[in-house]
């Protein structure tokens, strides 16, 4: 299977995506955000969170907070 056929399959799917400001690369932060929503249900505190994960997923603690804030909104179609 090509890219284009991916891509065309999942044409609906993507064109909603991209309408509540999803970005190609949010996929790669997936991991890292259940983990920070599990380590926060567990009542650590943000500052240990973010700087343990920044850590583990060799990404810049600012990167975090950009990933928990946009990940954390709530989104309706046509919303950025």
């Amino acid at each position: 299977m090509t890219l284009f056929e991916i891509l065309n399959f999942n044409k609906e799917l993507l064109n909603r995506l991209c309408m509540v400001g999803f970005k190609p690369d949010d996929c790669r932060y997936i991991d890292l955000y259940n983990e920070y929503e599990q380590m926060k249900n567990a009542g650590e505190k943000v500052t240990y969170i973010v700087n343990f994960l920044s850590a583990k997923y060799d990404v810049s603690e600012r990167k975090i907070y950009e990933i928990v804030k946009r990940f954390g909104k709530h989104c309706t179609v046509g919303a950025v």
